[in-house]
């Protein structure tokens, strides 16, 4: 499949900071519509194409490695070495260890100077924009908990920075964002959920995908789209060696529950059972993905896209289009009253 290439944003100077834009269900709706949920989407699905017949690990050519991947990658050993530093309390909880509070402290404070570190001089200004995406990556520190609304958050800070050309839209950096950086940061969120006993934010029990994460079986599955051999209900026969996201992801899960696989994860026991190839599990995901996360508000906590996307504002008794400050607003109704977006291709 040929898809096309993620569009480059250029910020006007007045860029506003990101804040929560996701309030009810109208709102999710009204957020599919916009180009920002179509940037990400295809974000998506580019690294998805991007891993069709590579495994783990996946030891690039040391001279495709771009400094943009080699430096996310020091930033998450950096945050990962806190842990060592900020060791769990002493508690009898079964979830929630309040050392994760004094980590996700220390995020928030350091936040800023990782970000400069990151970016090129030419991409500093972003840094407001891209903070609440980095701080609110590795789960909440107030109800001590992680998800796949975390997971998206993360994934979302790695599309903002494609959009504004620190990652390229080259397959093979596409390819070191999910099995490298990607992979990476799935190896800090799982040691953070095993130290801190961070709980399941928003699981769905037995009837869920995974209690913690969804991504690693959406690029996972398009790993082994092409194997010669490898078939779905492959993945009932642990352990299973780690060369794909979503045999590791698999692998966790028999590490974190005991009993029938059927009866603990009935999805993905029904995925191995009913679907007859990768290709058809990888569509399946996608759509399951679009509704399960990208479709449910109580998992859009975080942020909504900021202005590398798209900008919604309050607007008290607007209803048509017209222009403010160079900015072009289209004015809608939502259940929570007057909003407004506004189109940020005017500054292009």
């Amino acid at each position: 499949m040929v898809l096309e290439v993620l569009r480059q944003r250029t910020l006007p100077p007045n860029h506003a900071t990101p804040g929560k834009r996701i309030f009810v269900d109208s709102d999710v709706e009204l957020w599919k519509t916009t180009q920002g949920y179509a940037d990400y989407g295809l974000f998506l699905r580019r690294l998805s194409e991007a891993v069709i017949g590579h495994y783990l690990p996946y030891n690039p050519p040391a001279e495709s490695v771009s400094e943009a991947v080699t430096k996310t990658v020091a930033l998450l050993n950096e945050v990962e070495g806190w842990i060592d530093e900020i060791p769990p309390q002493k508690s009898t909880q079964r979830y929630g260890n309040l050392a994760f509070r004094e980590w996700g402290a220390k995020l928030e404070k350091e936040a800023p100077g990782l970000l400069e570190k990151l970016l090129p001089a030419s991409l500093q200004y972003a840094i407001p924009l891209l903070l609440p995406y980095l701080t609110q990556s590795f789960g909440s520190f107030t109800r001590l908990d992680y998800g796949s609304g975390h997971e998206l958050v993360f994934a979302m800070f790695l599309c903002c920075l494609t959009l504004i050309r620190f990652f390229q839209p080259a397959q093979e950096e596409e390819r070191q964002l999910v099995l490298v950086v990607f992979e990476k940061y799935l190896q800090v969120v799982w040691r953070l959920q095993d130290v801190y006993k961070l709980e399941p934010a928003g699981s769905h029990g037995v009837w869920g995908l995974d209690d913690y994460c969804f991504l690693p079986y959406i690029w996972g599955s398009a790993q082994l789209q092409d194997h010669l051999t490898a078939r779905p209900p492959d993945a009932l026969n642990t352990p299973l060696d780690e060369t794909t996201l979503y045999y590791q992801a698999v692998n966790r899960i028999h590490k974190l529950k005991t009993g029938p696989f059927n009866e603990h994860s009935s999805q993905l026991h029904s995925i191995a059972t009913g679907v007859p190839t990768w290709w058809k599990v990888n569509n399946g995901l996608f759509r399951m993905y679009e509704t399960e996360v990208l479709g449910k508000k109580r998992l859009l906590k975080p942020p909504s896209p900021p202005q590398l996307y798209l900008k919604l504002q309050r607007r008290k008794n607007w209803r048509s289009k017209e222009e403010e400050d160079g900015v072009l607003y289209y004015h809608v109704r939502s259940a929570w009253g007057s909003c407004s977006l506004s189109v940020l291709e005017k500054y292009d």
